[in-house]
């Protein structure tokens, strides 16, 4: 491990956004953007928690200038109207679609969407490097159905949970690299996340669905596999807001503390670049007429 959220310079002046800042991965990742001076918008579902996780903050570190965005990842209404009031500096399963599909991908596209305008003019005024983007992913991805998505029944009604998440990160390794092609002027740093195994309440938080999973993690903590969800935040902190992150490393695929590589296994589908292209059609075309872009 190269990397610690000490190393992080001062961020005094930089703002940042974490989608689910009030548990696990993002919590941590709220924490230390926090602590270096950073103006953090923690997203969170229920305002309780939220206060709670900031007040919880707030105690190590009375200084930290944090506002809560009260956003439902699996309600686009209130994602479009949480990048509205950022942009204006005001602010269950859906009928829609599968949950993780929305929370794991959809969710964080139709925030960018909103948020890309604006990034890109902030990025025309500042340093490259100024202005990142971070997706979560995972190895898990290795999951999707064959072909790496099913666009004809993308909800994968007769697959498992696991098969359903496999295709969300799938479609999150992506990401980046769809907002890269829509950056025509500015310059955003833009990567991938796969931070390991972590102990998140994920599993607490999908009840059934993780059904596949849940035999496996005692053995996983018993081999001391699983980390904890502060450690499991330092990459995405590397990747948002380090001064060790290299201009060639914008766009990777980044593993666990820093190690930024190809997915090590082969996985035809994770670079499939028509793919890709048919994704980012898809998806622009059905929020269109959805009407949350």
């Amino acid at each position: 491990m190269t990397f610690h959220p000490d190393t992080l310079p001062d961020l005094k002046g930089k703002v940042f956004i974490v989608t689910g800042g009030n548990s696990g991965i993002g919590y941590f990742t709220v924490t230390h953007l926090a602590e270096h001076g950073a103006h953090v918008y923690m997203c969170a579902r229920s305002i309780e928690k939220g206060v709670a996780a900031i007040a919880s903050i707030k105690k190590m570190y009375p200084l930290a200038n944090i506002d809560l965005l009260q956003m439902d990842l699996m309600d686009l209404t209130s994602v479009v109207a949480v990048a509205k009031h950022f942009l204006s500096s005001k602010l269950p399963y859906t009928a829609w679609h599968e949950a993780q599909w929305q929370t794991n991908y959809l969710t964080h596209w139709v925030l960018t969407e909103h948020l890309l305008p604006m990034m890109l003019r902030t990025a025309k005024t500042l340093p490259p490097g100024s202005v990142r983007i971070a997706n979560l992913t995972s190895a898990g991805y290795l999951s999707a159905p064959n072909g790496g998505i099913n666009f004809p029944d993308l909800s994968l009604k007769d697959a498992g949970p696991m098969a359903r998440y496999g295709q969300s990160k799938l479609v999150n390794k992506y990401g980046p690299g769809s907002a890269s092609a829509r950056n025509g002027e500015g310059e955003i740093w833009l990567s991938c996340v796969h931070p390991g195994m972590v102990e998140t309440n994920l599993v607490t938080a999908v009840g059934d669905e993780a059904s596949d999973i849940k035999p496996v993690l005692p053995v996983f903590r018993l081999f001391g596999m699983i980390m904890s969800a502060d450690k499991g935040s330092y990459t995405s902190l590397f990747l948002v807001a380090s001064q060790d992150m290299k201009p060639e490393q914008s766009g990777t695929y980044c593993e666990i503390h820093k190690r930024l590589v190809e997915p090590r296994w082969q996985c035809s589908a994770a670079k499939d670049a028509n793919l890709a292209e048919r994704l980012e059609a898809w998806t622009k075309e059905e929020m269109k007429s959805e009407g949350w872009i």
